[in-house]
């Protein structure tokens, strides 16, 4: 049986204003020796499915710093609030982003990002009967374009490489999942 690993010291190593970067030493249970890992402390994430009544899917296209690319992906953010819900974020992400809104947002995925350097959670939202209802609301390092895009054409383009992002196929694929398990959307 797999155990946990006791942990014998911990210190902040790096502050980078969106995470900070902790060593830990610890204890294999296994062995008794001690090992020294890095672990990303950063807030958790939300990405939201945003469907029209068109059975289209509210994407967004933007600039990723960290690949250098225009990537076509669903609307998200961090969770900025304390106490603030996934689900609040969802709504309230889903309309700066997109100026879109919705019904009753629901909550059908969470995953841990990358478990193995990361301690945050990725939520993923289902919004439906979405439409323009709002002008958009850009933090200074946002610059977002809207993409309606159908359902149906999604698979084809996350199969070419279109959509890449991997949370957001994570995402795609807990919707596809829920229109299976509940026989639709």
């Amino acid at each position: 049986m797999i155990k946990a690993w006791p942990s014998k010291h911990r210190k902040q190593v790096g502050d980078f204003r969106i995470f900070t970067i902790e060593t830990e030493i610890k204890t294999s249970p296994r062995t008794g020796l001690d090992h020294d890992f890095y672990v990303i402390n950063t807030r958790n994430w939300v990405n939201i499915l945003a469907l029209t009544p068109n059975d289209e899917l509210v994407m967004v296209e933007q600039y990723r710093h960290g690949s250098n690319t225009v990537e076509l992906e669903i609307p998200g953010g961090v969770i900025d609030h304390e106490g603030e819900s996934p689900l609040a974020t969802a709504e309230r992400e889903l309309r700066e982003e997109t100026g879109y809104a919705g019904g009753l947002p629901q909550l059908i995925g969470e995953i841990f990002p990358n478990p193995a350097i990361m301690n945050n959670r990725a939520y993923t939202v289902l919004i439906d009967g979405c439409s323009l209802k709002h002008e958009t609301e850009f933090d200074e390092s946002e610059d977002l374009l809207t993409r309606l895009v159908p359902v149906k054409d999604i698979p084809e383009l996350v199969r070419t490489g279109v959509i890449k992002h991997a949370i957001v196929v994570v995402a795609l694929y807990y919707y596809d999942l829920h229109r299976r398990s509940s026989g639709g959307r």
